[in-house]
């Protein structure tokens, strides 16, 4: 099978020292797995005056001193960079497997989840369990993967008023994407469970542990292999599963 042909990124000016380079502007894996290899060029080739560069779902936003390089010599330099793209070998991902504990205890969120999706607790675990879902991009909190592949029964909209606290590892649902919160931190998507596996910890390398390509699975556990993980994770013996995932 031939490889899918990337989509061509417009430019324009964000401030007087930033360009966005956008592939389209809807949540697609397609347009997801271009920015990710336009990210992988940057890295591999980048342009004199750039600071830095933020990829998200369609768009990779390039920030530079506008003092060394000036936007239009700028542009064509990021141009010059997607006839590359094609060429771009598949990103090196992988696929985890988190342990969640689904229950009113952990998953604040679950009851009304399966309530306005007209099923019981028992199928939103094992509709939210049945999905591989892919890392579009990290934002909002250190760690804080926004995640698509959602079974479209469970899409639910985000709380009118966002908690206060929400616990780290907890798994929420937000319209038709997935996250897992980093830290405790306020929070408006819908609570269901909650992992014990810290997808952020400042005191391991690298701290975060998702990034942009990779894939997530989740596997219902009882409160007593929670508690036994979780007790694993804080003790650094804890093996999470993991495996190589070719992002074609």
């Amino acid at each position: 099978m031939a490889k899918p042909k990337l989509a061509q990124p417009t430019f324009k000016p964000l401030g007087d020292g930033a360009v966005r380079v956008a592939f389209g502007d809807a949540i697609d894996p397609g347009l997801n797995r271009a920015v990710r290899a336009y990210a992988a060029c940057l890295e591999r080739e980048t342009p004199g005056g750039v600071i830095e560069w933020v990829p998200s779902y369609a768009a990779v936003t390039v920030f530079y001193k506008p003092h060394v390089v000036r936007y239009g010599p700028l542009c064509e330099q990021l141009k010059a960079l997607v006839k590359g793209l094609d060429k771009q070998a598949p990103s090196r991902a992988t696929l985890y497997t988190l342990p969640v504990r689904y229950s009113a205890a952990f998953g604040a969120d679950l009851g009304y989840v399966a309530e306005r999706a007209g099923v019981d607790a028992r199928e939103v675990i094992e509709r939210h369990c049945a999905a591989t879902y892919l890392v579009y991009m990290l934002g909002f909190a250190p760690g804080f993967a926004y995640l698509g592949g959602l079974d479209p029964r469970l899409a639910t909209p985000r709380l009118d008023r966002p908690r206060d606290r929400v616990a780290a590892g907890s798994v929420g649902i937000a319209g038709d994407q997935c996250c897992i919160y980093p830290i405790e931190t306020p929070g408006g998507w819908r609570v269901i469970g909650r992992t014990p596996v810290r997808v952020y910890d400042p005191a391991r390398t690298p701290a975060v542990l998702l990034k942009a390509g990779d894939r997530v699975r989740f596997r219902p556990v009882d409160e007593q292999k929670f508690l036994e993980i979780e007790q694993r994770c804080i003790q650094g013996s804890y093996t999470l599963e993991a495996e190589p995932f070719e992002d074609a």
